[in-house]
């Protein structure tokens, strides 16, 4: 028996296809009517697709407060390495405000970025803010031309950023869906996740200070076990607050193939309304209605195929998937039907190994 031949065609899968709650094409059976989310803002957002499951005033704007510091971590991650070395400078220290949160460094202090990088992610120091800044920017406004400019590249439309750490300034703005972007795409660097999920972190001596006891802990209750707020699947990332601001977190939570990417903002603290509590509500709407299904798995045999002019050794074709298709569909649709549209070229022999001879999008049947 001659062996069949293996070719590969293209998979171009329309996403927005399964994600029924924001096409035109279906309409959502899951209700987020019964949903109690005290804060002015909010929006869940699947991590993977940057699908929106569940938003409200998402695009207003508002002030970010120290949740500013996802931006100022993306552009250290990809300006310096985690050994690089930053001095501490006068105005780096002394600019920060009387009651803003600082890590208490010392002028001409050198650190290392993932020193500076893990202060400014866990206990949220604006000191650290400002020398990352300075470090890479120059001056802290030059930096915050870069981040105004990477938030662009996300695909931000109304954010503005005008320092690094989120001190309340008039025209310092963003918006829940746009620091949802920010989140997800730092989220990408294991650096940064590892960062943003860890609940303790001690500053070394230095070559100007000689004690180990600056130790800090993470202002992001859901990580913490210890805390009554504690949420088993939560990965991250980063808390703020102003009296402007108010309360703000931007959260993320993994569990299964599914994580997902919570925004607060503007939310009251009390014992019955805060951040952490509208967080684990939307977790829990987000993992109990959502997950991915299986569609295909990468290099699985969709159909053989004779091309003309084919010879008896190249008649028999086997046309494989690309890829693995994972779509994210309601769970209570999981067992629907998913019917793939194959549109496969002419095919005319000799077809190259690996060469795309087709495209396949799927549609979801409601019944």
């Amino acid at each position: 028996m001659k062996s069949k031949n293996y070719f590969r065609f293209l998979i171009c899968l329309l996403l927005f296809v399964f994600f029924l709650p924001i096409t035109n094409s279906f309409a959502s059976s899951v209700s987020t009517d019964e949903l109690k989310i005290d804060a002015p803002v909010a929006l869940l957002m699947d991590s993977n697709t940057g699908k929106i499951l569940y938003e409200k005033n998402a695009y207003d704007r508002m002030y970010p407060a120290s949740t500013t510091k996802i931006m100022t971590a993306i552009l250290a991650l990809e300006n310096r390495d985690l050994s690089h070395v930053a001095k501490v400078s006068y105005d780096a220290i002394f600019s920060v405000p009387v009651g803003y949160t600082n890590a208490n460094l010392q002028l001409d202090e050198e650190l290392t970025m993932e020193q500076l990088l893990n202060v400014l992610m866990i206990p949220s120091a604006n000191d650290a803010a400002n020398v990352i800044a300075e470090d890479i920017g120059g001056s802290v406004e030059s930096f915050a031309s870069m981040m105004n400019t990477k938030a662009v590249e996300l695909g931000c439309k109304d954010t503005n950023f005008v320092n690094s750490n989120g001190v309340h300034d008039e025209n310092h703005y963003s918006t829940a869906y746009d620091l949802a972007l920010m989140g997800r795409y730092a989220m990408q660097n294991e650096d940064f996740r590892r960062f943003v999920n860890t609940v303790t972190y001690t500053l070394p001596v230095t070559n100007k200070y000689d004690k180990a006891d600056r130790v800090f802990l993470n202002t992001n209750s859901l990580i913490n076990e210890k805390n009554k707020q504690y949420y088993e699947y939560a990965t991250g990332i980063k808390t703020g607050y102003t009296d402007a601001a108010k309360n703000c977190i931007v959260a993320s939570a993994k569990k299964d193939d599914l994580e997902l990417i919570c925004v607060i903002m503007g939310a009251e603290n009390t014992t019955d309304s805060n951040k952490f509590k509208d967080c684990t509500t939307l977790f829990d709407f987000g993992f109990e209605n959502y997950t991915y299904k299986n569609l295909t798995k990468k290099d699985g045999v969709y159909k053989v195929v004779t091309p003309s002019n084919a010879s008896n050794e190249t008649k028999n074709l086997n046309v494989l998937f690309e890829n693995d298709i994972n779509a994210l569909i309601e769970q209570s649709s999981y067992d629907t039907e998913i019917v793939p549209d194959v549109e496969l070229n002419n095919l005319k022999a000799p077809i190259t190994k690996g060469s795309v001879v087709g495209k396949v999008s799927y549609t979801v049947l409601r019944y």
